[in-house]
């Protein structure tokens, strides 16, 4: 399907596709990408196959700063992006939506979840390997006292990165934005359902976090998956069924 722009002002547009869907009453799903990561992938792209298929909406996006969308990536943040998400939502989906965030698209999801609940629009969220306030893990845990220092007083830090030869770029602006949205300080709520899918040998992102952010929610047993086996990227096809097996219960 061809992309489209969503025009903001004073803000970069934001590509997206979006698939009207033939059944009104089966929800709109979202697609939260990963960071650095695009809409051109892998599960973007299996959830749009699923739900054309089905005949449910589907909507994915880039963030600003990533894929086709305009900005520049080192000077944007979790807030950003949250609103980002937001916009999106706000101007092309007036029917319920099932949220589902890749990586630190789950943080998003869960950001945007916690402001449309009250709006009696969310039927579910889904977070595969579910990355909210990385940004404080990648400070203590993935950066040795000379990074750190370097980060507060230069700003910039660059990150090896596993997924491709061009590291992270870490920066002061979006560590101290990250506190701002950490959601796993205290209890939360949610007045819709939420299910976690977590790979057990996941290097990125520890299945730890899964029971950290179930807990947090008062998520139940059953609803947090755990694959043995599975990495960061969730994306075989077995895999790729659990999720679809998820999601469309929603």
């Amino acid at each position: 399907m061809s992309v489209n722009y969503l025009k903001r002002d004073g803000k970069p547009s934001l590509a997206y596709v979006y698939s009207q869907g033939r059944d009104a009453n089966l929800p709109v799903i979202m697609f939260c990408g990963g960071y650095r990561s695009d809409m051109e992938g892998t599960k973007a792209l299996f959830l749009e196959e699923q739900c054309k298929a089905r005949g449910q909406g589907y909507l994915r996006f880039d963030y600003s700063g990533h894929g086709a969308s305009e900005g520049e990536f080192e000077a944007l943040t979790i807030s950003d992006w949250r609103d980002d998400a937001l916009d999106i939502f706000h101007a092309l989906v007036d029917q319920p939506v099932v949220i589902v965030g890749s990586s630190m698209g789950g943080w998003i999801a869960l950001l945007v979840a916690l402001r449309l609940q009250d709006n009696d629009v969310l039927r579910g969220v889904v977070g595969l390997a579910a990355a909210p306030d990385f940004t404080e893990e990648m400070f203590h845990d993935r950066l040795d006292a000379a990074q750190q220092a370097a980060l507060m007083e230069d700003g910039i830090v660059y990150v090896p990165n596993d997924y491709s030869d061009e590291p992270y770029a870490f920066t002061r602006a979006f560590y101290e934005d990250g506190k701002n949205n950490l959601i796993l300080t205290g209890k939360q709520a949610l007045s819709c359902p939420l299910t976690l899918i977590q790979g057990l040998a996941d290097k990125d992102v520890p299945w730890q976090t899964a029971v950290k952010i179930a807990e947090v929610f008062g998520v139940a047993d059953e609803d947090v998956v755990f694959i043995e086996g599975g990495d960061h990227r969730l994306s075989s096809p077995d895999q790729l069924a659990t999720l679809w097996d998820r999601v469309s219960v929603l």
